[in-house]
């Protein structure tokens, strides 16, 4: 059985996520999904995908587990929201609205992987190892 996480990490995630969560809150009240396609919410995931991805490229986030945690599972995971994301989905297709549903899901999805790939391309493969190697990566 793996050992409980220190203190500090659980401190930097739960700091993390109530600022993410913070911060996608305030994007939702300023530009509202309101009806069609879910716009904000679709932005919130895309940049949230691309930051993460983006996370191994700075030595400091590689070099240190609780920002690595606190930025990555913390304020990331705060801020993107796979729950609205499944629920929006839904709300189309419950309006008959199917077309909608399909091409929010599968643009969410596809836009979120280009948003990683494109990420990828800037930290190098040994940085990226590294990264993992540290579980900065779980």
């Amino acid at each position: 059985m793996k050992p409980p996480p220190p203190p500090r990490l659980v401190a930097a995630v739960a700091i993390g996520g109530a600022l993410g969560a913070l911060v996608r809150w305030t994007l939702g009240e300023l530009a509202p999904d309101g009806t069609g396609f879910p716009w904000t919410t679709f932005a919130i995931n895309v940049s949230g995908s691309f930051l993460l991805a983006m996370l191994p490229a700075f030595f400091a986030v590689r070099r240190s587990p609780v920002l690595a945690a606190g930025l990555g599972t913390g304020v990331l995971g705060g801020y993107t929201t796979l729950s609205t994301y499944s629920e929006q989905t839904r709300a189309l297709l419950a309006t008959g609205d199917a077309g909608l549903a399909a091409a929010y899901l599968l643009g969410t999805l596809g836009a979120c992987l280009a948003a990683v790939a494109l990420a990828h391309r800037f930290s190098r493969p040994l940085a990226q190892r590294a990264f993992e190697d540290e579980e900065g990566n779980e």
